[in-house]
């Protein structure tokens, strides 16, 4: 099973395979993965960064995938991203891969997320600039609570799905090699008995490339 849920992972992060809302995201990961290949020694670093976000912003221009949005719409925002009113049935998110060492792999995050939880999937509609700092908007369904959040429950949940509790809100599956963040009652909403997870954090780990 957990095999089988990798090899899809692997498809779909090559773009070899589809997930929700993917097409886009997996076109500009690949675009950065081939245009910061020579690159690639001085991965983790600040120049790596910016010299990936050039490489961005070049895409997005030559795509016209720079979007405005209304900033008076702002509903709140955590350490992540800022949070903004579409309608009564969507957010906008503003993302600034702050908690990734790439925009790679904010974009992998966004193909994880979109696999797992389908039902709050990320659609990525553009990118904006803010003082100078580049974000990713995305459009997600609005999930409105009905009763609060039982962390227990989404331990068990993420526990019968392979990912074990390893600090905190922090979930590790070790034989996917994926580490899942952050899962506070905010970030994981309750709705009539379900849960919702709408703010979430993927990271790979070296175990997630061996066969």
């Amino acid at each position: 099973m957990q095999n089988t849920t990798k090899n899809d992972l692997q498809d779909i992060i090559s773009g070899k395979s589809e997930v929700r809302y993917g097409t886009i995201i997996q076109t500009i990961a690949d675009y950065l993965e081939k245009s910061t290949a020579a690159s690639a020694e001085i991965k983790g670093t600040k120049q790596f960064k910016e010299q990936e976000k050039e490489n961005l912003e070049r895409f997005i221009t030559a795509h016209s995938f720079w979007r405005e949005i209304d900033f008076t719409l702002y509903v709140s925002e955590g350490a992540e991203q800022r949070v903004y009113l579409k309608d009564s049935a969507h957010v906008l998110k503003l993302n600034d891969a702050i908690y990734y060492e790439t925009w790679r792999d904010y974009l992998i995050s966004l193909l994880l997320h979109n696999y797992f939880f389908p039902d709050t999937a990320y659609q990525l509609i553009g990118f904006t600039k803010q003082d100078d700092f580049l974000y990713a908007i995305v459009e997600q369904t609005f999930v409105t609570n009905t009763e609060p959040t039982d962390l227990e429950k989404v331990k068990e949940f993420m526990k019968y799905n392979g990912f074990i509790n390893s600090r905190n809100n922090d979930y590790l599956n070790e034989e996917l090699g994926i580490i899942l963040e952050d899962l506070h009652d905010e970030n994981v909403l309750t709705r009539h008995g379900f849960l919702y997870f709408i703010d979430t954090v993927f990271y790979l780990t070296s175990e997630f490339d061996r066969a």
